[in-house]
């Protein structure tokens, strides 16, 4: 993963985080293609041809249109659903880089479905 200050922009990261996949990526076929989500930060040519460049199919949110048409997958974990990570409040980076590792846990637990049930970080009253 690549981490810096919130003031700088979106695109200047992309080429670094990609270029930080800790193990190798099967190599993408049609009939297992691999998707690269991204948020409208990332709307730029740039970042389109460094999608196709390293393999992936794109989804990238647009400037100017309209978001709640779009298709929802459920059942997929997002880091932003973890507010301490939707702004970073973190000052230190090596605490702010632990907290992602804990949201991947969390993810990689849920999915898991060891317990035959999947657990949400909201705390159930029922």
């Amino acid at each position: 993963m690549a981490v810096s200050g919130a003031n700088r922009h979106d695109i200047k990261l992309a080429g670094p985080t990609l270029e930080s996949i800790p193990i190798e990526r099967p190599k993408p076929t049609r009939r297992k293609p691999q998707d690269m989500c991204m948020d409208k930060g990332y709307d730029f040519p740039e970042i389109d041809e460094l999608v196709d460049e390293w393999g992936y199919t794109g989804h990238i949110s647009r400037r100017g249109v309209d978001q709640s048409k779009r298709k929802r997958i459920p059942g997929y974990s997002w880091l932003n659903r973890f507010r301490r990570l939707l702004i970073r409040w973190e000052e230190k980076k090596k605490n702010y880089v632990a907290m992602i590792h804990f949201a991947c846990a969390w993810i990689t637990y849920q999915s898991a479905g060891l317990f035959g049930r999947r657990y949400s970080l909201r705390y159930d009253t029922k």
